[in-house]
């Protein structure tokens, strides 16, 4: 067990009512196992502590003692001493009560009084005026005197005299005469000094300068003095400026050194902040206020530049064109550089604000005091704390760094035009070099090719975004990236669905085991050519949804320094300075729109940001496999081609039965189709052929919802793993675009399967819309026969899983006999079409 300490277990006594008690607490052991050893030893330690406890306050009563003896005999002097001055006050108080008038006599008095103040207040106010009247009466004549003696300090002070008693002929005849009169006074000190304020300003001479400063103060000046100062600091700046000749700006001047306006823009900035640092040091020793006065000086150089800064950069795009946006963005990071190195400054000379002179007198050392160092130590904190905080409360009105980027918030505020019409030049190329200007190239790899250039250009201009919008122009740049980008893509639509239109139709030679197939080796070429480019636009968009994955994380970047910055109670002010923050936050590029694109840009599941990008390339997937379906069903066109004019459709006779030679009439159970749907089902039948061949080939799979003439329910019906692998192109029978997470990689039978029921749907369709409404009339055995090519038709295609409604009403109605025909004609309330061109072709109507 650890018992406590003797100190503590002494000071347990003020706990206890009596000392046995507290003995007895103290040495009865917490249990019966603790030695005698251990407690003989507590018991010494408690003697111990008890005696010198008993020490120590034996003394502390001792010097109490003391203290009271020496203070009782001067009690009573004090004592009585209060009652002598008690009765001292009781007999004046007597006195004066007894001298007192009586209440009437007292109001009396102090009107009395009231009215001798007033007179005081009235004469000492003429005594005023009439010395004011004195002053002025010879205040030509001595500063004239003054100005001839180069005394222009008294001279000022003079002035400043006079100055204050304006205001008492303010609203009488004479003010406008002595107010003229003290301008002209004014003009000629000013004069008089002009020429050695230049000399001192020239020199450098800031003591001279200082001087200066507080005679023009004193004739309330300050402002004239400051245009001198400026006037020559900015001499060599404004010089610099205006002999700069730029290529790039202003190509109509006569020859000279000229350069680009970038460069010389870094240079001209160097020049300035030289002049700053130099005014750094001039301007404390001169000025009571340097932060506002080198703000000032600032502020009026950019105003004095001719041609002035935006006009320069406005003249760089009527010169160079919409290139001149990368020059902008140059002269804007030159100009931040800049404005980050003047913030320093101006941090640095913050602390150069001298105190005025009754700050500096309210915190002088107070007389020396026992407690002298601590009260200086506060004093020195106040101080101190006083002067930053007029410094921070000047630094918050300074507006030099919202003068500097006032000349490029109109060009941030149309960045997203200006980013668009760059983009449409700088991606110019990318339509000179389609297909129909390069024949002879691979297709196929120019288009990756061209793709790899235009989507490293897309991301230079994320990065231009940033560094000249600092996020706020996010909505014109996503614009102008999605107009862009499509109209690359609308280009090469364009452009392929022109060069791959042409298709020969010989005959095959091939001995492979397609050599049945009746393909042309250029429709083996076609088909060749749409799946590499298939498989180069599912490639572009990789590359798309890559490029909009960085877009993406960039807003969503922007996103939370927005949040940030509202959690902070402020405004997303991003760039060099506050000031040029604010700029931003304040503009138009502020809207609406900026918040909704970002809160889409943070949404879950994500969605599609280059939405007019993606419908455009879905638009050019659809026509390359409306190209391979084409090339893929030309043989059967041309079977078909021929269809609707065969003789059989008009022929004669009963279709159950047919003549012999002999003149005998045969029983027909049922007829055979006729040889041209014949062949065409021999094609359709074949095709699943052609598919097993090219069933490695990704690029069938690519984009299956835009395949023409597909059958939604079908396509429905593969299951989810097509929803998950087509909406890289999306549904885009509405012009959508929905943006691909992990796409499933389906199966070749699915793929298949999905461009057989496409294929199939749309040779039914070239047959039900293009063919069968050409046949002109349908004899009973011609209808007989048709309804049987018909069947067989639907028969073969049910094989490829096809249902196709309008080919199953072209066989009912083919298939009625007159009188049901002419009664269904009668009752047709709903116009089918299909109905009225049959019984136009059997002569029910």
């Amino acid at each position: 067990m650890t018992s406590p300490s003797a100190s503590a277990l002494l000071q347990e006594l003020d706990d206890v009512p009596d000392v046995l008690t507290w003995l007895n607490d103290t040495l009865t052991p917490q249990d019966n196992r603790v030695s005698l050893a251990a407690l003989e030893s507590l018991l010494a330690d408690l003697l111990t502590a008890t005696d010198i406890s008993a020490v120590t306050t034996s003394a502390a009563l001792e010097r109490t003692i003391d203290e009271v003896s020496r203070s009782a005999p001067r009690l009573t002097y004090d004592l009585h001493f209060m009652r002598d001055g008690a009765l001292s006050l009781h007999s004046a108080l007597a006195t004066v009560t007894a001298r007192v008038p009586a209440a009437p006599t007292t109001s009396a008095a102090l009107d009395k009084l009231q009215t001798l103040d007033t007179a005081k207040r009235r004469m000492e106010a003429a005594r005023d005026v009439l010395r004011e009247a004195e002053s002025w009466s010879s205040l030509e004549a001595e500063v004239t005197a003054l100005l001839a003696e180069r005394a222009y300090e008294k001279a000022a002070e003079r002035l400043s005299e006079a100055s204050r008693s304006m205001p008492v002929f303010a609203g009488t005849p004479e003010y406008e005469p002595r107010r003229a009169l003290m301008v002209s006074l004014q003009n000629q000190l000013e004069a008089a000094l002009s020429s050695a304020l230049v000399g001192a300003i020239n020199s450098g001479d800031t003591t001279l300068c200082r001087n200066f400063y507080g005679i023009f103060a004193n004739i309330q000046r300050e402002s004239e003095f400051r245009n001198y100062y400026f006037g020559s600091r900015r001499a060599a700046l404004v010089a610099l400026w205006q002999d700069g000749a730029m290529e790039d700006s202003e190509p109509s001047l006569p020859a000279a050194p000229k350069h680009m306006f970038s460069a010389f823009c870094a240079t001209f900035w160097a020049s300035f902040l030289v002049v700053l640092n130099a005014e750094r040091t001039s301007i404390p020793a001169i000025f009571p206020d340097p932060q506002i006065t080198l703000s000032t000086f600032i502020t009026s150089t950019l105003s004095t530049l001719q041609p002035s800064c935006p006009q320069r950069l406005a003249s760089l795009f009527n010169t160079v064109g919409s290139s001149a946006l990368k020059d902008v963005i140059a002269v804007y990071k030159a100009t931040e550089e800049f404005a980050a190195s003047t913030d320093k400054i101006m941090e640095k000379i913050q602390f150069s604000v001298r105190p005025p002179d009754n700050a500096q007198d309210s915190h002088l050392p107070p007389k020396p005091t026992r407690r002298r160092s601590a009260r200086m130590s506060m004093s020195w904190r106040s101080n101190s704390a006083t002067n930053f905080s007029r410094a921070q409360q000047s630094n918050d009105v300074l507006d030099w760094d919202q003068t500097l980027f006032q000349a490029f918030l109109d060009f941030q505020v149309e960045y997203g035009t200006l980013e668009r019409r760059f983009l449409s030049d700088e991606l110019s190329f990318a339509s000179t070099h389609t297909p129909d200007k390069n024949p002879n190239t691979d297709r196929a790899r120019l288009l990756r090719e061209r793709a790899v250039d235009v989507f490293s250009v897309a991301e230079e201009s994320l990065v231009r975004c940033m560094g000249f919008t600092y996020g706020y122009g996010a909505p014109g740049l996503v614009s102008a990236l999605d107009s862009s980008l499509a109209f690359f893509i609308d280009s090469w639509t364009q452009s392929l669905a022109a060069n791959l239109s042409a298709h020969s139709t010989a005959p095959a030679d091939s001995e492979d085991d397609l050599a049945d197939l009746d393909y042309s080796p250029q429709d083996w070429s076609n088909i060749q050519l749409v799946l590499h480019l298939l498989a180069s636009t599912r490639a572009v968009l990789d590359r798309l949804g890559t490029f909009e994955g960085k877009l993406r994380a960039a807003l969503v970047q922007i996103a939370t320094a927005f949040r940030l910055a509202q959690h902070e109670g402020g405004l997303y002010t991003p760039g060099a300075t506050k000031g040029a923050g604010l700029l931003l936050a304040q503009s138009p590029l502020n809207s609406v729109a900026l918040h909704t694109l970002l809160s889409s840009a943070e949404s879950q599941p994500p969605v599609p940001l280059l939405t007019t990008t993606r419908a455009s390339l879905a638009s050019l997937a659809r026509a390359l496999q409306s190209s391979l379906q084409h090339t893929l069903l030309t043989p059967l066109h041309a079977h078909l081609s021929s269809y609707a004019s065969l003789t059989l459709w008009a022929a004669l006779g009963d279709p159950k039965s047919i003549r012999t030679a002999s003149d005998l009439h045969v029983p027909v159970f049922s007829l055979s189709p006729s040889d041209i749907v014949q062949r065409v089902a021999e094609g359709l039948l074949n095709l699943p052929r052609l598919f097993e061949v090219y069933a490695d080939d990704d690029a069938l799979g690519f984009s299956l919802h835009t395949l023409p003439d597909v059958d939604e329910a079908y396509l429905n019906g593969l299951g989810e793993q097509i929803h998950a692998h087509s909406p890289e192109l999306g549904h885009n029978r509405r012009a959508s675009f929905v943006s691909s997470l992990k796409p499933v990689v389906l199966s070749p039978e699915a793929v298949a399967a999905a461009w057989l029921s496409s294929l199939g749907h749309s040779i039914l369709s070239h047959l039900t819309s293009s063919i069968l409404p050409k046949i002109r009339t349908l004899s009973v055995a011609g209808a007989a026969q048709l309804s049987s090519d018909l069947g067989y038709l639907s028969n073969i295609v049910r094989a490829l899983n096809v249902e196709y409604e309008e080919l199953d009403k072209w066989k009912e109605y083919v298939g009625m006999s007159d009188e049901e025909g002419k009664r269904m004609v009668r009752d047709n309330l709903h116009g089918d079409q299909v109905l009225m061109l049959v019984a136009k072709m059997r002569g029910w109507t």
